[in-house]
Formats: structure tokens, C-alpha cells, sequence
């Protein structure tokens, strides 16, 4: 029997909708500007030949309708509702879910400015919020929304991507064995922006449970 030096952390997990059972994380990949009216709202070009991607660590995970608390170290919280999928068995999709990517907006831009890594700017403590996962997928054009404090300030489909999860999974492959227990945020459409202590946010894929939570001071 292992002994450890001291108790190892819990596993995080995500609850299934429907389903006694929960999916445990491994960790979570990010793409970035996958849609191209985001990519342009960003000042990148929509037309790259390949995704990219960063990665968020499993315990940034925000899950079973807790609210994130406002990081430290920033003066600009952003939202970005997403297409979360979720990897069983087999590295194949096995659950869908609706997340928000919470970024660090100045702490990214400072170290886009000096090429430096985004870590700090996108996988700080809290910063993956996600709602229940469904073991249904949504449909491929399906509307993906996010209010704040009642008022819509993100709307599209999921067929705006500019690539669909196939190739999203296909790209990552190439750059890690993906395993179950992996998280994927498909990337975010247009209109992403600011985040105050109080705010309200409701973000829903249509098809999937939504997800909601109120930002802490």
C-alpha cells in the first residue's frame, strides 16, 4: 500500500446529469479563437490553418453550482461561455457540457505583449466553471448563450466553430495522448468581456444543462 507524506488532494470531478455516477477530471484543454468573429474581436486572423490550444489544471474546475471568487491580481475578469467535451474511455467523447473560460484579460494581454506563457491569465484557481454533463451531445448547430445579469452578451451556434469537435480532438491528438477524464473547451464565440464581484452569470447550450453562478468578492 502507498504511503504518502500527506493525504493526496480529491479527485475533481464533474456531476452527470440524470446519473448517480460522476466523471473524474484529469485536466482541461483550451482552444483558442475558435470562432471567427472572435478571433477577429481578439485582432487575430479567423483563418489560421490550425487550432491552438492552452491548458487549465483539473482542480480550476468550478463544478455542482458553486460561485468562483474574484481573482487576485487582475483589474479585468473575463467571461467565455464554451462547449465543454468531456473523454471516456478510449479517448472518444463521452459527455457535453456548458463552461466558462474566466481569464485574467490583463494579465493574458501583458504576456501576449512580452511572449511570455499565459498561465497566470488563464489557469488561475476557479477558473473553469462547468455545468452537469450530459451523455447526450447537443446538436451541431445549437445555440450557445451567456447573459450577465440578465442581459445577453454572447450568442451563437455551435456550427460557427471554425473547427467542429472532431478536428479539435484530431488536433489535440497530435500534441497529447489524450485519456479519460479529459476535458476539452472548444474555444468561445464573439462578445466576450468584463466580470464584476455580484455579477449574475447564466450561460446555457441549447440541449445541455445550463450553467449559472454569481461572482464572489
Amino acid at each position: 500500500m502507498t504511503q504518502w507524506l500527506f493525504p493526496p488532494a480529491p479527485t475533481p470531478s464533474l456531476p452527470i446529469d440524470g446519473d448517480a455516477r460522476r466523471l473524474p477530471v484529469r485536466r482541461i484543454l483550451c482552444v483558442g479563437q475558435n470562432y471567427a468573429a472572435h478571433a477577429r474581436e481578439m485582432g487575430a486572423d479567423p483563418d489560421r490553418p490550425a487550432p491552438f490550444f492552452f491548458a487549465k489544471p483539473g482542480d480550476a474546475l468550478v463544478a455542482d453550482g458553486a460561485d468562483p471568487t474574484y481573482p487576485s491580481a487582475t483589474q479585468n475578469l473575463h467571461y467565455e461561455v464554451e462547449l465543454v467535451v468531456a473523454l471516456g474511455p478510449d479517448a472518444c467523447p463521452i459527455g457535453w457540457a456548458v463552461g466558462v473560460d474566466l481569464t485574467r484579460r490583463d494579465l493574458q494581454a501583458e504576456a501576449k505583449a512580452k511572449g511570455r506563457p499565459w498561465e497566470a491569465g488563464k489557469a488561475f484557481d476557479q477558473s473553469a466553471p462547468c455545468g452537469a454533463l450530459s451523455l447526450t451531445p447537443p446538436a451541431p448547430d445549437a445555440v450557445i448563450e451567456l447573459k450577465v445579469n440578465g442581459a445577453v452578451h454572447q450568442s451563437s451556434r455551435l456550427s460557427d466553430m471554425i473547427w467542429d469537435v472532431d478536428g479539435v480532438l484530431s488536433k489535440a491528438s497530435e500534441l497529447w495522448a489524450l485519456q479519460p477524464g479529459d476535458l476539452i473547451f472548444t474555444g468561445t464565440p464573439e462578445g466576450v468581456g468584463p466580470l464584476n464581484p455580484g455579477d449574475r452569470v447564466e450561460a446555457v447550450i441549447a440541449g445541455l444543462p445550463p450553467l449559472s453562478f454569481t461572482v464572489q468578492s
